[in-house]
């Protein structure tokens, strides 16, 4: 176990971060992974980072939700506050003790601490959309992870450790090479202007116009494995299904049907979780597409009910309602950025500027 940390530290250290002697790292995560930690920690200082952390304990963020007053919902930490501001890189280490605690948290005051942290949420896209701001987003297997995927704790360790190509002789140079097959999609999408996702269940157009297709290759997220753009904002058109579980703050929501009109999304439908939809198109900008992709990674082969894994999966597609990606020239911008998947391989097809380019959750190009 001590072996595979020490090699999951180096590719998140070298190839995800790039980190550099002297640039100063923020990490957070919770107590669970703090083997993971130990091992990151110890690879930033080897190669001259200055290294900051923080830690969650279990329950943290629901007993301040239920417990704080509006000013303590308001406050956000000086030092969260430089990190996002000012530190060269940025590890979210995802470890839960719990993905159900927040369940009865009054979204009211959700919303409040939202609201807190909206500014340097804008300074987040940002800084990571000119790199000024490395970050990577990454998993620890934890009890309550495995349970949530349907698995063992020894399953799920197995399952994160090899979408992560953590068992390959080489990890970085297996990530290099998907970055090489990978651009080559990357490089057709970003010379057409009009994408559409079809299937038996939906069908829906949008318009890439000044916008640009990214190749997720593992540096930002930790597995990768998709092509991704923000639509122009006014151009989505169609119908859409998805027909993988969506999850929004620990709550499931299945069986979405969103109903678009000039980028609008005027009418939406779920067959379990209405009230959820309901409360979240109510936000500022989430009646609009920040992100439309297609997964990649043909060694995520089952749903976990983790998004990080889920959107990845090869052979389906993905749209996120709200914020956009500045990299790619998104402008939508919103306190949500919410993934929602699709099944391609039962009849799916993508065409770029009219062409057949997809067929049945594979690329045919």
């Amino acid at each position: 176990m001590k072996n595979i940390l020490q090699s999951y530290a180096r590719l998140l250290v070298n190839y995800c971060l790039e980190l550099k002697a002297g640039e100063r790292l923020y990490i957070r995560t919770t107590t669970l992974a703090e083997d993971l930690l130990r091992e990151v920690y110890r690879e930033a200082v080897r190669v001259g980072a200055h290294v900051e952390y923080e830690l969650e304990f279990r329950e943290q963020n629901r007993i301040f939700l239920e417990t704080a007053n509006d000013e303590q919902l308001q406050y956000v930490s000086p030092l969260y506050r430089q990190a996002m501001e000012e530190f060269d890189a940025y590890l979210y280490i995802r470890a839960p003790f719990n993905l159900r605690e927040g369940q009865q948290i009054d979204p009211d005051r959700r919303e409040i601490r939202q609201e807190a942290l909206a500014d340097l949420s804008k300074t987040y896209f940002k800084r990571t959309a000119d790199r000024s701001l490395k970050r990577n987003l990454c998993q620890f297997p934890t009890q309550a992870a495995a349970q949530e995927a349907g698995m063992s704790l020894e399953e799920y360790e197995d399952f994160i450790y090899g979408a992560c190509r953590l068992y390959d002789e080489d990890p970085i140079e297996s990530w290099l090479q998907v970055r090489k097959n990978q651009q080559r999609i990357v490089d057709h999408l970003n010379v057409c202007q009009e994408i559409r996702y079809r299937s038996p269940l939906f069908d829906i157009t949008y318009r890439t116009d000044g916008r640009i297709f990214m190749n997720s290759d593992g540096q930002t997220n930790m597995p990768s494995g998709e092509v991704y753009t923000s639509p122009v904002e006014d151009s989505v058109n169609g119908v859409v299904h998805f027909d993988y579980p969506a999850i929004y703050q620990g709550e499931e929501v299945q069986g979405v049907t969103l109903w678009v009109k000039d980028g609008y999304i005027d009418k939406w439908e779920a067959k379990q979780g209405q009230k959820v939809l309901d409360r979240v198109f109510q936000i500022p900008g989430t009646r609009r597409f920040g992100e439309a992709a297609i997964g990649t990674n043909y060694g995520i082969d089952r749903f976990t009910k983790n998004i990080l894994f889920d959107e990845k999966i090869g052979g389906t597609i993905h749209m996120a309602i709200g914020q956009s990606y500045l990299q790619t020239g998104g402008k939508n911008e919103s306190t949500v950025h919410w993934d929602m998947i699709a099944d391609m391989t039962k009849g799916g097809e993508i065409y770029a500027n009219g062409e057949k380019i997809y067929e049945n959750g594979q690329f045919v190009l």
